[in-house]
């Protein structure tokens, strides 16, 4: 088409000017048909049509193809509308062929009739065909939407097209025959005159120019093509045919703008992997210094696995051919071997037929924000050990009042799971109290900024615990006031301590006293045995002699109860001596029989007169067989009205075994194991303190010895001290 349409130009420059196309005549050679030159000009135009065609093909494919491809609406209506022009320009050179043929025929005809010269009729027909063929190419190439003009080598603008008039915005008559450089700010004429010669050469000469018109600033870029006007095979100017591109350019260069100052890494490749193209940030992000290094790798070259530093499934290739946004987290390779924890956002760019071109898509560095969320995670979870490893109950409750956080030491103090508690409110809860409630209220109305209570909690046994709570305001990460936090503790154990320590204190100071007290008493005692022994020596009936013995008796007794109370309440001599357990069995028995008699419990205890003797302190052995009488008798009253309690002692190897059997309840063979341990007892709250059987075995561990625990096989429960013999030791 260039060679053709560059011919029309050349062809009809002055009468599509200033000049009329007959004002310049010249004779054909001697040698030469007149119709010959009609044939001429029919094969150029039939060339014409398919040049045209050709180049309008060619010229749409390689310019919009792609860009409509990329496009994700159908735009196939496009080549169809090019075909459909394509078919009317094809009518439109037919009908001008036919015109040339009545020339020619009209010629021919001339020539037969006329000889070689035409008449003045004639030559003014002919002058008339060929300017309605001139107006009719004219109006053609005015109703191209591309710029189409010829010029003359020096710049001398020959015959443009109505496009250029509007671009320049001045008349026709203002363009012809006026210089290109008139209207270009640049390129200059010194700029393209280098490559004149190439296009002298060629004959031909195609691409991308960039111009700027005279007082504007805005640079403007045509798809041209530039071809020859040759006459007698010389070249006389040029025709120039252009396509205004500057607002895909435009798009472009804002694109690619965008592509190299995005932050996320952003790439074009291969059905294969390869990357075709990535952005300077792409580049940075794998630490690499060009991206030619990293065009230049293989797909695997990228991926990353923690073991050998390379693997074969992270960076595959995406299977789907729908064209869909997929986004996945993979981990790359970069330059140095490092990890690059990327977010592959990507999608397939699919042809007419469905076949995948190329992948598209951006990667985000994300290697930074996953350490941090792992470094958060790790904080977390030390936090979380660290709650669950603290020894006090921490509770959060939100400004509902409900259980937001519980740690799992809940199970250990109180029997109860974490998730039973969470989500429900304080009030009317597990661990519900008025005096918690209350404490939690203060600390969220800001009347305490910090505050502790004492309450009591139910164990999920059943069992009730003492319970000591300190409570502070909970804030959030803008100083808001978000909750309350709640340390709580189990202090049963330290309340019946400081129980015991206050009973062991009463028990100190009755000591004293008792002792005072039987000081006290041995004085009038001795008076009255001596009294009654006198009087017994005197003359008295049989009723009255009776009565003094029985004075003289009781009087006894009563100096033997007070030397027990002092044997008991003296403080324990340092270091341990020989002791005969019948006689400190005895003083027990003796020191606690009204309360056997008062409760109808008879001791049968039948002592050894030749027993040996133990190494040991007869003051805690003492308070060790008072325990176990203790027990034996509250055992005996749980069942039955009266009782006996039996007591034996006998020699076992080196060892004196002591043996207390009573008819109780006995003992459950599921609490057997923990009724020696501090605090365990199976009476109601306040009939004991638990300690009584743990201070017996205390007692005997430090003797030396054990103590067993059994049930009778007549019923009853059967407790065995073992004590080893003191020569023995």
């Amino acid at each position: 088409m260039g060679d053709a349409l560059g011919w029309r130009f050349g062809l009809k420059v002055d009468a599509l000017g200033q000049n009329s196309p007959m004002a310049e005549k010249k004779e054909p050679a001697s040698s030469e048909r007149p119709g010959r030159h009609f044939e001429q000009e029919e094969t150029r135009l039939w060339r014409l049509s398919l040049w045209f065609l050709i180049l309008l093909a060619t010229g749409m494919a390689a310019l919009s193809w792609q860009r409509i491809e990329s496009l994700p609406y159908n735009l196939g209506a496009i080549p169809v509308g090019l075909l459909i022009l394509a078919i009317l320009f094809a009518a439109y050179v037919h009908g001008r062929r036919r015109e040339v043929s009545t020339i020619k025929n009209l010629v021919d005809d001339l020539q037969d009739r006329a000889g070689p010269i035409p008449s003045e009729e004639q030559l003014d027909q002919f002058s008339q065909v060929i300017a309605k063929s001139q107006r009719s190419f004219k109006e053609l190439i005015d109703a191209l939407d591309d710029v189409a003009f010829a010029m003359s080598l020096d710049g001398t603008l020959r015959t443009v097209n109505k496009k250029v008039a509007e671009l320049l915005g001045v008349t026709y008559s203002q363009i012809v025959g006026h210089k290109l450089d008139e209207f270009l700010e640049e390129p200059q004429r010194a700029d393209v005159e280098g490559s004149l010669g190439y296009f002298l050469d060629k004959r031909r000469w195609s691409g991308i120019v960039a111009l700027r018109l005279k007082n504007t600033t805005r640079m403007l870029y045509f798809d041209c093509v530039i071809n020859a006007i040759v006459k007698n095979d010389e070249v006389t100017g040029a025709s120039v045919l252009a396509r205004d591109v500057t607002q895909e350019r435009e798009k472009e260069k804002r694109f690619t703008e965008l592509f190299e100052t995005l932050h996320e890494g952003v790439y074009f490749r291969t059905p294969e992997g390869r990357f075709l193209d990535v952005n300077a940030a792409l580049v940075e992000m794998l630490g690499y210094k060009t991206k030619q290094e990293l065009l230049a790798l293989e797909p695997e070259d990228l991926n990353y696995d923690a073991k050998d530093g390379k693997g074969n499934a992270l960076l595959e290739i995406l299977a789907d051919k729908t064209g869909i946004t997929r986004e996945r987290e993979i981990t790359m390779r970069r330059k140095d071997g490092s990890p690059a924890v990327v977010i592959d956002t990507s999608r397939a760019v699919l042809d007419a037929f469905g076949q995948v071109l190329r992948y598209q898509g951006t990667l985000e560095d994300i290697t930074e924000r996953r350490k941090m969320e792992k470094t958060l995670r790790q904080q977390e979870e030390f936090q979380r050990y660290l709650l669950e490893s603290f020894p006090d109950l921490i509770l959060v409750v939100d400004l509902e009042e409900r259980y937001k956080f519980v740690s799992s030491r809940i199970r250990d103090l109180l029997g109860f799971h974490s998730e039973h508690l969470l989500g429900k409110k304080l009030s009317g809860g597990e661990i519900s109290s008025p005096e918690l409630l209350s404490l939690y209220r203060e600390i969220l109305s800001g009347e305490k900024v910090f505050g502790f209570c004492e309450f009591r909690a139910q164990h999920a046994d059943g069992s009730w615990r003492t319970m000591r709570a300190s409570a502070s305001a909970l804030y959030d990460a803008e100083q808001k006031l978000n909750g309350v936090i709640i340390s709580m503790h189990d202090i049963t154990l330290e309340r019946k301590l400081e129980q015991q320590v206050i009973q062991s204190e009463r028990l100190a100071a009755m000591g004293q006293m008792i002792g005072g007290f039987a000081h006290e008493l041995n004085n009038p005692l001795t008076s009255i045995l001596g009294l009654a022994e006198l009087l017994h020596d005197t003359e008295h009936d049989e009723g009255s002699k009776k009565q003094l013995v029985i004075l003289q008796q009781q009087t006894r007794r009563a100096a033997e109860i007070v030397q027990n109370l002092l044997y008991f309440s003296r403080p324990p001599a340092a270091g341990k001596t020989a002791v005969n357990l019948g006689e400190v069995m005895q003083r027990t028995i003796h020191l606690h029989a009204y309360s056997l008699r008062k409760n109808n419990v008879a001791v049968d205890f039948l002592p050894e007169p030749n027993f040996p003797l133990v190494n040991g302190d007869p003051h805690q052995l003492m308070q060790l067989f008072l325990n176990l009488i203790l027990n034996a008798e509250q055992a005996v009253r749980e069942v039955r009205d009266k009782g006996t309690l039996r007591i034996r002692m006998e020699k076992r190897g080196n060892s004196l075994a002591v043996t207390f059997q009573d008819d109780g309840p006995g003992i459950p063979s599921e609490i057997m194991h923990s009724i020696f341990d501090p605090f365990y007892t199976t009476k109601r709250p306040g009939g004991g303190t638990g300690l009584g059987l743990s201070i017996c075995k205390a007692i005997v561990r430090e003797h030396g010895g054990a103590i067993d625990a059994a049930s009778g096989p007549g019923g009853g429960a059967v407790f065995t001290v073992t004590l080893p013999i003191a020569n023995a030791a």
